[in-house]
Parts: C-alpha cells; sequence; structure tokens
C-alpha cells in the first residue's frame, strides 16, 4: 500500500508540473500586451492590444464662418476638445497593463467615453451658432468619433535618461495605410516608458529610426521655379529679429487660442514682439518691445522649439506643455534665424493689413493627413539639392541642420484672420496667380539653423534623436513642424517694403549683410546674396564656413524664389500622389546668388529613402486642421499658471545638465524577463524532476 500511494504522489507530481509547464506556454504563445511592462520589446513580434496614437477628425477646420459674437465661445470649446484629445492619448499610453488584457479596453474605456465628450463639446458649439442666429454645419455630429490607430511594438527605441536617472524606451511602431495612391508607411512612435517624470508626466512616443535619413543617400528632389511674368515684382526685404536669446518661450497661441494658457501644447521660440501669449491683444502687441533691428517691426514670429532628447531635464520638464505632455530634452536655440519677404512672379504685391495672422503647416499633420503640411527640412550645402516634408534629415559632419518655411501669399483683401485661421490667406497656384480675388501680398519666408548633435540608427534604434515639439499624439513627426506670424509692421515701414519688392531692390536690415539683431537679442538674419552673392551671416556671429559639399557660403540667396511651382519631382521618387502645390522658400545660397526653390508641401525623399511618414487616416474624413491646439483657461490642479510674458531664466537651469549615458538596446530574454514571465514554467519542471525521482526511488525499492 505504501509503494502505491507512494507512486500516485509521483504520478500528480508530473501532472501538475506537466499541467504548469503547458499553461505557461499556452499563455506565452497567445499573450497580446508588451510583455506586461512600457518600455519593453515583444520577444514575439506578436500583435498586442494597443494603440499608438489618436485619430480624432479636426472640428475647427469645418469651421470657415462662425458668428462674430459667437467666436470667443467656440475658440474655447475647440481648446477644450485638443485637451481632451491630450489626457485621452496620455490614459491610453499609460494604461499598458489593462491594454495587454483587455483588447476592448482603449475602446471601451477611452475612445467611448471620449466620443460622449466630444459630442457634448460639438453640442455647446452648435448652440453657440444657434444662439448667434446662426446654423452650424450639418457635418459636426459625424466628428465626436476617434480612432485608436495600433502600434506594433516590435521595434525599440532607445530614450535618454530623466532626472532621476531611469531609462526611457520607446516602442516604436509601424503604421501602414494607403493614401493618394501612394504607400504611406512609416514609424509610428509607441510608449516611452521609464516612469512618470516630474511626478506624473505622460509617457513620452518618438521620433522613431524611421523618422530620420541619412541626407547623404538621396537624390536630389527641387525643382527650378518657374520663370517670372513681365509684371513679376522681384525685390525682397530682410527683417533681422534675432535668434530668441532672450528666452522668451510660452506654450501659448494667440491665434488660435486666445485666452488660454497651454493652448499650443508645446513649447514656442519668439522673435520680435516680446508681448505675445495667449492674452495679448492687438493694442497689447502694437506697444510691445521688439528683438528687430528695425524698430517698425514689432511683428510677432514663433515655432515650436527643437530638442534632442538626451536626457537633460529642461526649465519645463514638469509642466504642461513640456515633459507632461512628452515634450522632453534639451532645448536648442537656433545660430540664425533669417527672415525676409519675396515678391510675385507674375504681378505687383500689396501691402499686408496690420494684424494679418497666418498660420503655415499643420501642427496636426500625422492624424490630419498632408493637405495643410507646409514643413521643410534638409542640411546646409543640400538646401538647394533635397527637402524633405516628413523624414529628419541626419546631416554629414560640418553641416547644420535647417528648417524653411514660405507662408501663404495671397489675401482675400479683407480679413486679418478667418475662423479655421485658413481661409482669409491662400498659396499662388502653379503660374504664380492668386485665384478667386485674392490679392499677392509679400511672402514671409524664413530659414532656421540648428546645430544639432547627429542621431545615430544602430539596429533599426535610434539614439540621441532630435525633434520638434508637438501634442503628444503626434508623436514628435517632422511633417507635423509650423510656424506663426502676426504682422505689426508700421505702415510706413510696410509701404517701404511694398515699394522695395516692386521695384526689384533688396532692402531691409540685412541687404549686403548687415549686421544681427536689436531689442537685446543676440543676432538678425542673414544678408542678402545679392546678384552676385555678395551677402554673408548677418547673425552678430562669424559666418558659417564654406560647406565643403557646396563650396559657398551659408548666406541667403537674393534672388526671387516664389510660393508657385509646378514641382516634377525626380524618376523613382516614391509616395508623390498629390496635386502639385505653391508654397517655396529661399535656401542657403552657394556664394553666388544661386536661388533654392522649395515647393509647399511635395517634398519627398528620393527612391533611396524610405517610405513617407504620412497620416494614419486613409479614407477618413477631410482634415485640413490649423495649429487649434487649445486648452481650458483654468489649469488642471497642480499645474502651472499661466506664462503670460513668461520669460524662460535659462534652458539649462543650474544643476541640470546634460547627461552621457549608454542607452540600452532593444534586448529580450534576459535575466528579469526569465523571472518575471517564465517561474510558472520552471516551478512545473520542477514537479515533473520531482516526481520522476520519486517514481524511481520506488521501482528501485520494489526490486
Amino acid at each position: 500500500m505504501g509503494a502505491q500511494r507512494a507512486t500516485f504522489a509521483a504520478a500528480a507530481l508530473i501532472l501538475g508540473g506537466g499541467g504548469l509547464v503547458a499553461v505557461n506556454v499556452y499563455a506565452s504563445a497567445t499573450e497580446s500586451g508588451s510583455a506586461g511592462a512600457p518600455g519593453q520589446a515583444n520577444p514575439s513580434n506578436q500583435t498586442w492590444s494597443g494603440a499608438g496614437t489618436i485619430d480624432c477628425p479636426d472640428v475647427g477646420s469645418k469651421l470657415a464662418e462662425v458668428p462674430q459674437q459667437a467666436r470667443a465661445d467656440v475658440d474655447k470649446e475647440l481648446a477644450l476638445l485638443d485637451q481632451q484629445v491630450s489626457d485621452a492619448y496620455a490614459r491610453m499610453t499609460s494604461e499598458q497593463q489593462a491594454k495587454a488584457q483587455d483588447a476592448d479596453f482603449v475602446q471601451s474605456a477611452i475612445l467611448g467615453p471620449l466620443k460622449e465628450k466630444r459630442g457634448a463639446v460639438i453640442d455647446r458649439i452648435k448652440t453657440g451658432f444657434k444662439n448667434a442666429g446662426a446654423e452650424a454645419p450639418n457635418s459636426l455630429d459625424a466628428l465626436a468619433t476617434c480612432t485608436a490607430v495600433p502600434a506594433d511594438p516590435t521595434q525599440n527605441n532607445p530614450g535618454g535618461q530623466n532626472g532621476n536617472g531611469q531609462q526611457q524606451n520607446n516602442n516604436g511602431g509601424q503604421q501602414g495605410g494607403q493614401q493618394g495612391g501612394g504607400q504611406q508607411g512609416g514609424q509610428q512612435g509607441g510608449q516611452q516608458g521609464g516612469g512618470q517624470q516630474g511626478g506624473g508626466a505622460s509617457a513620452v512616443s518618438g521620433p522613431v529610426a524611421a523618422d530620420f535619413v541619412d541626407i547623404t543617400t538621396l537624390q536630389p528632389n527641387v525643382a527650378q521655379k518657374p520663370g517670372s511674368g513681365g509684371n513679376a515684382s522681384t525685390g525682397t526685404f530682410t527683417s533681422s529679429c534675432g535668434v530668441n536669446a532672450n528666452k522668451k518661450f510660452n506654450t501659448d497661441n494667440v491665434i488660435v487660442a486666445p485666452g488660454v494658457t497651454n493652448g499650443a501644447h508645446h513649447l514656442h521660440d519668439y522673435v520680435g514682439n516680446q508681448s505675445n501669449d495667449a492674452f495679448a491683444t492687438n493694442d497689447d502687441l502694437a506697444k510691445a518691445a521688439t528683438t528687430c533691428q528695425n524698430q517698425g517691426d514689432k511683428s510677432t514670429y514663433y515655432w515650436p522649439v527643437l530638442r534632442v532628447q538626451d536626457g537633460t531635464q529642461e526649465f519645463d520638464a514638469d509642466k504642461n506643455g513640456g515633459g507632461l505632455e512628452g515634450n522632453v530634452g534639451k532645448v536648442l536655440q537656433a545660430k540664425q534665424a533669417q527672415i525676409e519677404f519675396i515678391g510675385n512672379p507674375q504681378s505687383k504685391v500689396v501691402e499686408m493689413p496690420t494684424f494679418l495672422r497666418i498660420i503655415t503647416g499643420d501642427a496636426k499633420a500625422f492624424t490630419n493627413g498632408p493637405a495643410n503640411a507646409n514643413a521643410h527640412w534638409s542640411c546646409t550645402g543640400f538646401e538647394d539639392k533635397v527637402q524633405l516634408t516628413d523624414k529628419y534629415p541626419i546631416c554629414p559632419q560640418g553641416s547644420s541642420v535647417v528648417r524653411s518655411f514660405a507662408f501663404q501669399s495671397c489675401w482675400d483683401g479683407q480679413n486679418i484672420d478667418s475662423a479655421n485661421h485658413r481661409t482669409h490667406v491662400a498659396f499662388a497656384d502653379a503660374n504664380g496667380n492668386c485665384a478667386g480675388g485674392f490679392k499677392a501680398i509679400p511672402q514671409l519666408t524664413m530659414r532656421l539653423v540648428y546645430d544639432v548633435p547627429a542621431p545615430t540608427l544602430e539596429n533599426g534604434q535610434v539614439k540621441n534623436p532630435y525633434a520638434v515639439d508637438g501634442f503628444p499624439e503626434q508623436v514628435h513627426k517632422a511633417i507635423t513642424d509650423h510656424d506663426d506670424f502676426i504682422n505689426v509692421f508700421d505702415a510706413s515701414l510696410m509701404r517701404e517694403m511694398v515699394d522695395c519688392i516692386n521695384a526689384g531692390r533688396q532692402c531691409g536690415d540685412g541687404a549686403g549683410g548687415g549686421a544681427g539683431g536689436g531689442s537685446g537679442d543676440n543676432g538678425g538674419a542673414g544678408g542678402n546674396g545679392g546678384t552676385g552673392g555678395n551677402g554673408g551671416a548677418g547673425t552678430g556671429e562669424p559666418s558659417p564656413s564654406p560647406d565643403a559639399s557646396s563650396g559657398g557660403n551659408d548666406a541667403t540667396a537674393s534672388a526671387t524664389p516664389t510660393d508657385t511651382q509646378t514641382t516634377q519631382p525626380p524618376a523613382g521618387t516614391p509616395g508623390t500622389t498629390e496635386p502639385t502645390r505653391g508654397g517655396q522658400t529661399t535656401g542657403t545660397g552657394t556664394g553666388t546668388g544661386h536661388t533654392v526653390v522649395v515647393p509647399k508641401a511635395d517634398i519627398s525623399p528620393s527612391a533611396a529613402a524610405s517610405d513617407t511618414a504620412a497620416a494614419p487616416q486613409g479614407g477618413a474624413p477631410e482634415h485640413h486642421g490649423s495649429e487649434a491646439t487649445h486648452r481650458p483657461q483654468t489649469p488642471a490642479a497642480g499645474a502651472d499658471t499661466p506664462s503670460t510674458q513668461a520669460t524662460a531664466q535659462d534652458t539649462s537651469p543650474a544643476g541640470s545638465q546634460s547627461q552621457s549615458q549608454t542607452e540600452p538596446q532593444a534586448v529580450t530574454g534576459d535575466l528579469a524577463d526569465t523571472g518575471t514571465n517564465l517561474w510558472p514554467a520552471a516551478a512545473g519542471g520542477v514537479l515533473v524532476i520531482a516526481g520522476l525521482v520519486l517514481l524511481r526511488r520506488i521501482r528501485r525499492g520494489s526490486v
């Protein structure tokens, strides 16, 4: 009887251990998650229940006409919509465990409640229209529903370390889809783990390795500009306004979110007007100080900052719009910020109205799609050869990163703004004509040059990436770059500008290689190249040395590029499926007055580049999307108070140092993983072995 009991016990041990092993193997084979924790790669390369980002239709783009008496309330409601998306995205990226355990979690716990909240806001917008005696567009109700764009966690992007020494890893994601007949692949950043920053920071996503391309591997894709007509306005006017050496930053956007703190959800650089914040009135702007060398230019020029994700704890690491919304790392200051107004190839230009507001590009272009995208990235020495819209360039040694913008140059002749901040201005057509009764105005072009530590790509991962600030759900895509302008030129200087451009002269602070900025800022726009290329960098700094690739100086070309061109990309250029648009800007010259033409939103990497990163919509409702990035005026508990006219003391406060660290690779199956995920199998194996040993002893005893 004793031998029988022992035999039964051994059999039970063997069966129990085998059961544990089988259960563990089955769970590992069917698990849909990111191995149980943010920032871990999925060793089985399987899909999961997570999502890369949230795609919400842009309500503001559908409101081309809003009754004047309802605009203030509508702006605040639109601000609330953007805040809701930001909050939902933050929760989606932080609830990794819940998503891994419940495939319906994102839909039921995040997207469902978000739809209800958005629906309530849309109802209030419609009520505002009704109270003003107007009727809101019928299409608004359909815009309440958002979708989750799935992410594939097979790519892991090591980030830097945060201030607490915690490692932050990005689970990169592959986002697919077809748009306009072209493959719109693109890697989409996933979760950046490593814990929360500042006791409550939301997770950080992007950029990932596929967002970068070595510019030296690309074929030229910049076409020549069209010819000018007999009535062309061929002059240029330069305004030197510095590089934000005063360190004026805030996360407001007075154009699209007046009276709303943190309306942009990301940090802006400012040059020119020094009173620009969410609460600035036109009177405030008119009375403000300016960093522009010519004090008649009190215009405000502002754009999202560029950061390198090197682990630096910036002054805004624990603030809204900064680290709390995924904008992390060292803020980079442009070494040149060149501002130039140019003419029209077919007609004379008229004066801009005072307080005219223009936004170029789309801060939500990753989810809205490329319709309003106007980002241009390149490197010094390559600007007349290669321009990128949806990739960040990796520049060779001695070359600097360049962001350039060409603003809309046709005005409706009546309005200084429109409800969606788009329809009162437009780009000229391919021949340079302003359609529909619009008038040609001086076209603002801007060129920002940065010394950026070159990121490195290893094993499909990027180390020390740089990225433009943006909405958290836009995952720092290059295509979301944008720029903002409010005209506060005094009347006499505006007349001087128009006369100069129409007469074909080169005028302004930088004409002939003028010196840098004023009002406490150190550096202004570079000098005009002139027909013989006799301009220099007028930044108050030494001129950059000639670039080895071009043999030329980093000077602004003086010939007259326009915002109109029919772009014919080189053969083999992928993803060029949209109709051509206008929108060109001046790039660096080669010291001979050579003009660089940058088409709006039609620049793609050459055939040597990877697929373009585009919007995750593919048949979704049309989104136009301005930088309508709003937030309620009352900050959340514990959030910072409004940064009205806030000037940061330093982007690198005392005690905040750029950290150099060895960053982890996306490795799986280490000891911690084994102990956490394989203990049931290990325990089962021990039980099986114990049962076999016991059974063998019983058999020996019986003999």
